[in-house]
């Protein structure tokens, strides 16, 4: 049977050594010092951030290092650890930067700082910067890679720029942080072309160690909520499953469609606000089908997107206070059920995913289901720390036997948003 693959992880001191380390290699000079940035595991709350919904992500410990140094000549320098061993410096004016430019990688980080510049956080003469970046966080895993690689270039900027931001349980530090968060979104929306709802860059920027973030797009509050596994002898087992996005974008894009518009037809801010919300749904549906359509299809779809956005929201409240209370078996359940309804309601998973989740809890796991997007990615399964690798052995012979990508696997920690990690000197922060 094939063994299970784990995806590295580094600590902070490695991390920010080996970002450092490509900076000098790079630009034959010290950076000025190293930031990081997490990845996300979304625990339950799925399709629901562009609905006024509910989710809970917390911050992993797998993260993206930047080490960067401030420029005089309007230019920005940008070099990735992702670029194999001789990584190519990709140079960018300042004054490049837009809406739809760059559309690659280096529009994540550079378009977090002309976000920042756009909404008076930066100066509009920024000299520019030199920034190498190496990272834990799977790209394409469904983790977040973009949010982690815009929140530590995003921080390190203004850190360099305006000076320390403080935590982000002081009062400057939320309200710093906050403004980095809207300028991230704006970088993956505007300049990347990107869609997020803000999810990714909010727990990424405001993270703690040993919690969740129970964030409630109704009133854009968040509220950390302890998430100690270790005390009920649980981990959280992340199976990146390696499937390609198959028409990824088309179908996230048609599945919000569907959602805005019986929001909008219904006349309402979201959802929540209706008593009967797929009932509703229904009626409106058998009122507006679109041209060329099937009607009972067109229906069927309807309710099955808006009955899988309100019983989501539904089950996401009841694991915050299942999580709160300490009864994990009832969150597990809560896990699985969300994965169901996404793979039947909201027909957002792949046959890798559904394999991932039923392989965890054929073997003995507590609650599974898929993270993130969908159509690939990765999925969850909350185990017993006895368990883990037989679990994650369990499921890499299960894809082998399928014929799939061989997948690969971490634990998930909840742990701190971004940070300066390594100052000037090259000692660790405090």
């Amino acid at each position: 049977m094939r063994g299970a693959t784990w995806s590295p992880t580094r600590d902070d001191v490695t991390g920010a050594a080996d970002a450092t380390a490509l900076f000098k290699k790079a630009f034959d000079a010290e950076p000025a010092g190293v930031w990081a940035a997490p990845g996300r595991v979304n625990l339950i709350g799925e399709h629901v951030d562009y609905a006024g919904g509910i989710c809970l992500p917390f911050a992993l410990s797998q993260r993206t290092w930047v080490a960067v140094a401030p420029r005089e000549d309007g230019k920005y320098r940008l070099v990735s650890s992702m670029g194999g061993d001789d990584p190519r410096i990709v140079e960018i004016g300042v004054d490049e930067v837009g809406p739809g430019k760059p559309k690659n990688w280096t529009g994540y980080v550079v378009g977090s700082i002309w976000a920042q510049q756009q909404a008076g956080m930066l100066p509009e003469d920024l000299g520019g910067f030199d920034v190498a970046v190496t990272s834990d966080v799977p790209i394409g895993g469904g983790l977040s890679s973009s949010a982690a690689l815009e929140c530590s270039a995003a921080l390190a900027a203004h850190e360099l720029t305006v000076g320390p931001i403080g935590a982000p349980d002081d009062a400057k530090g939320f309200d710093v942080r906050t403004g980095l968060v809207a300028a991230c979104i704006r970088a993956e929306n505007d300049v990347v072309g990107a869609s997020t709802g803000g999810l990714d860059q909010r727990i990424s920027l405001f993270g703690q160690e040993g919690n969740a973030l129970a964030i409630d797009y109704a009133d854009d509050s968040a509220v950390q909520v302890p998430c100690d596994l270790p005390a009920h002898d649980l981990a959280v087992l992340v199976i990146d499953t390696k499937a390609p996005h198959r028409l990824a974008d088309g179908q996230y894009a048609s599945r919000r469609g569907v959602i805005d518009a019986v929001t909008e037809g219904l006349g309402v801010g979201s959802l929540r606000e209706l008593d009967d919300a797929v009932t509703a749904a229904a009626d409106w549906a058998g009122d507006n089908v679109p041209n060329g359509a099937d009607a009972e299809e067109w229906e069927r779809v309807v309710v099955k997107r808006v009955r899988h956005v309100v019983s989501e929201i539904e089950r996401t409240a009841a694991a915050i206070e299942q999580l709160k209370a300490g009864d994990m078996a009832g969150f597990g359940e809560s896990m699985c059920a969300s994965h169901a309804s996404l793979r039947d309601d909201y027909e957002v998973t792949c046959p890798e995913l559904d394999l991932a989740v039923d392989t965890a809890m054929a073997h003995g796991a507590v609650g599974a289901r898929m993270t993130g997007g969908g159509f690939g990615g990765s999925a969850i399964a909350l185990v017993d720390a006895g368990l883990v690798r037989p679990v994650a052995d369990a499921i890499a012979g299960a894809f082998a036997t399928e014929g799939f990508r061989p997948p690969e696997f971490l634990v998930a920690v909840p742990s701190t948003g971004a940070e300066r990690v390594h100052d000037v000197d090259g000692g660790e922060s405090a």
